[in-house]
Formats: C-alpha cells, sequence, structure tokens
C-alpha cells in the first residue's frame, strides 16, 4: 500500500508539495541541507493562496498508458474472457448478499494528502453503531453554542470558530447516509483539526492512535462544555457533575494499579480511568523471527499473551523508587495492572513502534486475535459490584485499524469494519467487501472490540 499524497489544493507549480518535501528533508537532514523553494518574487500574490482543503476534482495523468493498457486488454482475447468470468462470479455475489440483506450501502472518504490516518479512525468509529446513532440523534451543536454562556469562558476561547464535535457529526451522517453516491470528503472536519492543533497542520503522515486519542479527548471536552443541560436517560456512566460524556461511556474503562513495598509489603491501590489499552508485544514474540533463522519452532503470538503481559507483576526501576508510608522513606516495590471496569467498547493498540539505536522502527510480529468471543474475564477484578452485575465479559470484533510501512512518520493506514455481518476493507475513497479470514491475517495496530452487553444511554427527546 502507498498513501495517495495528492494535495487536494495544490497550485499549477506544485508550490505545496514542493515545500512540503523541503520541510521532510530538512527534518531528515541538517539545516544547512534545506533544499530552498523557487517561488517568484514577481508573483507574490502565490504565497498568499488560501491553504484550505477544498473539493476538486483530480485532473487525470498518463492518458496514453491508460490507452495502451486498455488496447492490450482487447488484443487479449484470454484476458477478455477471464474478465467475463470475473463479472459473471461478482454478480452471482452480489446476489447472494442481497438475498441475505447484506448489501447495504457503504462509502469511502477522499484523501487529501496523507490524511489516510484520519479516515482509517473515521470509518472504525461510523461502525460502532451505537457510538453513531448518538450523533446522528444529537442537535446542531453551533446553535447550542450561541445559547451556551459557558462557551465563552475564558478556559475554552479556542472553541469559538472550531467545534470538532459538530463537524464529525455531519461526516457521520454522511457516512450513514444510505443516499450517498461516492465517497465524501472530510474537508471541513479537517479543517477545524487544523485550527485546534497545530501539529496537524500541512498535509504529512500522522499516527493514527495519537489521532483517536487525541479526537476522543477532545469530543469529551466539547461535549461537556456545549451540552451542559442535554440529559441523558437510563445510564450509570453520564454525569455531567461526575465529567463524564458519551465518549467516556462507549470507551471509558477503570484501571487499578497495585504497587506493593519489598521492604515491609504495605500495598498501595489506585484507579485510573482509561479510553484505551496500549499493549506491549512481548519480546519472546518479537524473537520469533530469530529462532526462525537458526529452524527453531516457538509458539505464534496471540492478543491474550500481549493482555497477559499487561497485567503482569514488574519490579520498578531504581528509578522509580516508590515512597512508602509504613516505611517513611523511599523503597523498591512491584507493580501490575488490574481491570477495574470493562468498556463498552474495548480499543487495543498494539504498541508496533519502538526506539532502537536512535530510530523508531516497526515491530512486524503477526499478533493473533479473535473475532469473536474475546474472553476478559481472566483480566478483571472479580470481587466487585460492577464486575458481578454483569453477566459476561465477551467481545466481538467490530474493527480493525492496519498500517502499511515500515516507517512511524510513513506508510499508509487502512480499516477494516464489519456492517450487517459483512466484513468491509476501507482504504480511503475505495470501499471492498472482503472475507474474515482476510481480517484475522492482517497485522492489527488498533483492534475495537463491542461487548455484548452493551449499554449504552438513549438522547433524552
Amino acid at each position: 500500500y502507498a498513501c495517495n499524497d495528492y494535495i487536494l489544493n495544490d497550485t499549477a507549480e506544485g508550490l505545496i508539495s514542493r515545500l512540503r518535501e523541503a520541510i521532510l528533508s530538512w527534518t531528515q537532514k541538517s539545516p544547512a541541507a534545506w533544499p530552498s523553494c523557487d517561488i517568484s518574487e514577481s508573483d507574490p500574490t502565490q504565497c498568499r493562496r488560501n491553504l484550505r482543503p477544498r473539493t476538486r476534482k483530480r485532473s487525470r495523468s498518463n492518458d496514453s498508458s491508460s490507452a495502451g493498457s486498455t488496447e492490450n486488454i482487447h488484443c487479449n482475447p484470454q484476458r477478455k474472457q477471464k474478465k467475463k468470468r470475473t463479472e459473471k462470479d461478482h454478480h452471482r455475489k452480489v446476489q447472494k448478499r442481497e438475498k441475505r440483506g447484506e448489501n447495504r450501502k457503504v462509502v469511502g472518504l477522499r484523501n487529501l494528502g496523507n490524511t489516510c490516518f484520519m479516515n482509517a479512525v473515521l470509518q472504525s468509529l461510523s461502525n460502532i453503531e451505537e457510538f453513531c446513532l448518538y450523533f446522528k440523534k444529537l442537535p446542531s451543536l453551533e446553535a447550542l453554542k450561541n445559547r451556551n454562556k459557558m462557551y465563552q469562558s475564558r478556559s475554552f476561547k479556542e472553541l469559538k470558530d472550531a467545534i470538532m464535535a459538530e463537524e464529525l457529526r455531519k461526516v457521520l451522517i454522511n457516512l450513514t447516509d444510505q443516499g450517498a453516491k461516492g465517497a465524501i470528503s472530510p474537508e471541513s472536519l479537517f479543517l477545524v483539526i487544523w485550527k485546534v492543533v497545530p501539529r496537524y497542520r500541512g498535509y504529512q503522515q500522522q499516527d493514527a492512535h495519537e489521532f483517536l486519542r487525541y479526537m476522543l479527548d477532545r469530543l469529551h471536552t466539547e461535549l461537556l462544555h456545549l451540552l451542559p443541560d442535554f440529559s441523558l436517560k437510563d445510564s450509570q456512566y453520564i454525569s455531567h457533575k461526575n465529567k463524564t460524556s458519551i465518549v467516556t461511556s462507549v470507551f471509558g474503562g477503570m484501571l487499578q494499579s497495585e504497587v506493593q513495598c519489598l521492604n515491609c509489603g504495605t500495598e498501595s491501590k489506585k484507579h485510573d480511568p482509561f479510553l484505551d489499552l496500549s499493549l506491549d508485544i512481548p519480546e519472546k514474540c518479537i524473537n520469533q523471527r530469530k529462532c526462525k533463522e537458526t529452524g527453531e519452532e516457538t509458539p505464534p503470538c496471540n492478543i491474550l499473551d500481549c493482555l497477559t503481559s499487561f497485567i503482569e507483576v514488574e519490579e520498578l526501576a531504581e528509578t522509580e523508587l516508590y515512597y512508602c508510608s509504613n516505611c517513611k522513606s523511599k523503597q523498591r516495590s512491584t507493580k501490575r495492572f488490574w481491570i477495574r471496569r470493562l468498556p463498552n467498547v474495548l480499543c487495543l493498540h498494539l504498541k508496533r513502534f519502538r526506539w532502537q539505536n536512535f530510530f523508531r522502527q516497526k515491530v512486524e510480529t503477526h499478533v493473533e486475535f479473535p473475532n469473536i468471543a474475546l474472553d476478559m474475564s481472566q483480566f478483571v477484578l472479580s470481587d466487585l459490584p460492577d464486575t458481578r452485575s454483569s453477566s459476561t465479559q465477551l467481545y466481538d470484533l467490530a474493527a480493525v485499524i492496519v498500517h502499511h510501512g515500515q516507517g512511524h512518520g510513513c506508510g499508509h493506514y487502512t480499516a477494516f469494519a464489519i456492517n450487517d455481518g459483512q466484513w468491509f476493507h476501507f482504504n480511503d475513497s475505495t470501499v471492498k467487501p472482503t472475507e474474515t479470514d482476510v481480517v484475522l491475517a492482517c497485522k492489527p495496530y488498533i483492534l475495537f472490540y463491542i461487548r455484548r452487553e452493551f449499554r449504552l444511554p438513549t438522547v433524552k427527546s
């Protein structure tokens, strides 16, 4: 896969593309090697063109090559017959899906220039049905903004002209609109992101997990300020007094960390909320490639191995000495995590990028994961009311984000998501149905699991 680095609003001279190349060259080399951008001083208006992403059809290129390829197809009777057979097979598959009621309309998202990281996250969120339905039922947040006095508070001035929740609401509605004829452009949402987060300005590749975390945190903050009187019913997790929102109601869970002093055995417990779990890939799994080179057989790595490693007891380093209230001094200690409360949507992030020899390298180890019945019971504290009130801790896979490529700041992101029982592969504007085996064979970067006992509040009208 290669990310579409086409810049939607570039000039005829390709100035934005050349500027991006200059920035990349400057970051990879010394400042002295920074190439100059040949912008004519006689036409300074070229430098002041608006960088706002806007919809514009891309001009076709390489017409001669495409015409030549078409001519070759017609000259080859074997390819022509194979094409007819492929079309017939595809027609039969479509008819079968129509009979099963699985031919739901799904649409893609246009790549505005290395924005595949955002597209993969948006497609994953849009296929979490309850989360998407909530935003579709919300009123216009722009109208609520003008009536909300809290919106003018000093701590929230940055939202004056940029509401991410409103633009996300529009994108989710368009993605699930059955009347959509083709790929839609998330340009308005991307423009809001430009305004509120300077690091995302431009057209450079970004990390999908970092973007997901920022988006969820931002949505949580905006909804608390924009909807102080917009109530939700039938939920023990939604409360403006407790500073919870639909984001924490869907993705929010609770961790319990336990630190034990190795000198006297005193134990300290702390509760921390989470929206996702970042899991290390065990070192034994990373070394599988070395074992294969020597001919040794090693068991495959499973997502359960990563979860087990997450809750294992670890001894803190000398630089992280724990202050023991009993010993009245810093002591060596151990630490471990438990899941105190499971979320409705369990988001698992695999740490595939690690620093080694001053470079951030990617871990290409394949991690097996189930598409149904992920059992989280062995990682949860079993003596708590929240745990006892739930009869199951089973989760089913809803979406997967995959990173293609070697580097952290490059490559391409795509997503798999299940929609009405059919898996789809979302590659920017291209959306194709796929099989479960293809999904399970990928190397996941982010996994979204939905709890079988999904308890989401409904919007009060």
